[in-house]
């Protein structure tokens, strides 16, 4: 069978090393054994194996490469009619999904973040993510409050879901190698209330990280919020702050609304 050719402009690294993707999928089995589960530009199908090898879930892909899905349409013909061209970014989920599914996936770099919101966008039918990220990406997914990786995408995943840096992978294990280490992480879903408006919460920690080296009292000055009420938050800095510590933010500015 004719292999698929990486293409630069859609960002393909593939996946070239058995154990890893074995790996990388039974990061996901563990914790999530049967059910739906949706894969990220499946390329030339390295973890799509591993995915219907297991009998209890029910596997779906989305690829936007054509070359790849005609591909898979040979190697994995129990896959096509759940086979999907499009990009995951445009899916109307509640078309294909009835009820909670997963997502797992070799992400395109450049559009690793825009997949996190995504998900975050769609949490409600997403308990689990295992994915594969630059590592810089993975690091900031995972820091804690007090780190310089820690910033938006840090704060506004780990408010919805535990995230788990699971291991890391070296640029040789890839068709064409990638100029940067790789690294797997796992999302797992907080099934419990934020504690505040959502949409407000995820302004306000924009807000406050888009000028990230003010403390607060400059940063969120458009709230009008005085150094009394800021309290101790006044001189601090958006990365100081705990998820938790951007809850109680939020509640402030809207009590002050």
């Amino acid at each position: 069978m004719q292999q698929v050719k990486a293409k630069k402009f859609l960002g393909q690294h593939f996946l070239k090393d058995q154990n890893i993707a074995r790996n990388i999928v039974a990061s996901l089995t563990e914790v999530y054994p049967k059910g739906d589960v949706l894969e990220v530009g499946p390329g030339m199908g390295v973890l799509t194996q591993f995915l219907l090898a297991e009998p209890t879930l029910t596997v779906w892909a989305v690829e936007v490469d054509m070359e790849s899905v005609s591909y898979l349409n040979i190697k994995f013909p129990q896959l096509s009619s759940r086979l999907l061209m499009k990009s995951f970014l445009d899916i109307n989920f509640e078309e294909y999904f009835q009820s909670e599914f997963s997502v797992i996936g070799n992400f395109p770099y450049y559009l690793s973040s825009q997949i996190v919101f995504n998900i975050i966008d769609n949490k409600i039918k997403v308990p689990f993510m295992v994915g594969m990220f630059q590592k810089e990406v993975a690091q900031r997914l995972c820091s804690l409050h007090g780190s310089k990786a820690y910033g938006i995408l840090s704060v506004v995943t780990q408010a919805f879901y535990e995230v788990e840096y699971l291991f890391t992978v070296s640029e040789t294990v890839f068709d064409p190698p990638p100029k940067v280490k790789s690294a797997v992480v796992r999302f797992s879903r907080k099934n419990v209330p934020l504690g505040c408006d959502e949409k407000l919460f995820r302004t306000v920690v924009k807000v406050a990280f888009n000028q990230r080296r003010k403390k607060l009292r400059n940063s969120i000055s458009s709230y009008g919020l005085t150094d009394e009420q800021l309290a101790e938050y006044a001189s601090k800095r958006a990365e100081e702050l705990s998820v938790n510590d951007f809850v109680n933010l939020t509640l402030l500015i809207a009590s002050t609304r």
